[in-house]
């Protein structure tokens, strides 16, 4: 049995050529996020059990493609190109109007004037339940005292008081 290979070198080399794992990286990278862009933003803004699961599955859907790769280095190269991807759409979001708004839905009203809009809600998997809970959670005795409530883009629901 050995403990230690041979050669280390050859556990850190990069087998793969480097512009196969950079195309690989990115058509995941974006596939996923193409996918995760069409689902109910709450999906993205809470994680509760099943979202917890979902990223798990997917993230394991993902390793199989990536699953040719052997060597310390290709993951090294693997993981430098969707760490450069995560940034550059970080900073594109940034400095971009358009592509930010490309990334991120923008916000979608819930309530308005204390009445709770069942459409947007329905549209978001967003429950009256869940909804009560947060407005408790901002310390809103009531739905009355609500002039907006949105969803927004990243799935966080913010409040818009009455003064």
């Amino acid at each position: 049995m050995e403990w230690l290979p041979d050669e280390w070198t050859a556990l850190f080399a990069i087998e793969t050529p480097i512009l196969e794992l950079v195309a690989r990286g990115a058509v995941i990278y974006l596939g996923i996020m193409a996918l995760l862009r069409i689902m109910p933003r709450r999906t993205g803004g809470e994680l509760t059990t099943t979202d917890l699961i979902v990223i798990l599955l997917v993230a394991e859907a993902a390793t199989h493609t990536f699953s040719i790769y052997t060597s310390v280095g290709d993951a090294l190269v693997l993981i430098a190109v969707l760490l450069a991807i995560d940034y550059a759409v970080n900073a594109l979001s940034y400095h971009s109007r358009w592509f930010e708004r490309a990334m991120t839905p923008p916000p979608l009203l819930l309530v308005k004037d204390g009445r709770l809009l069942r459409r947007n809600m329905r549209r978001e998997f967003v429950t009256e339940e869940e909804l009560m809970g947060h407005l408790r959670t901002h310390e809103i005795a009531d739905l009355s005292q609500v002039r907006k409530a949105f969803v927004e883009g990243e799935g966080d629901i913010t409040f818009v008081t009455r003064d």
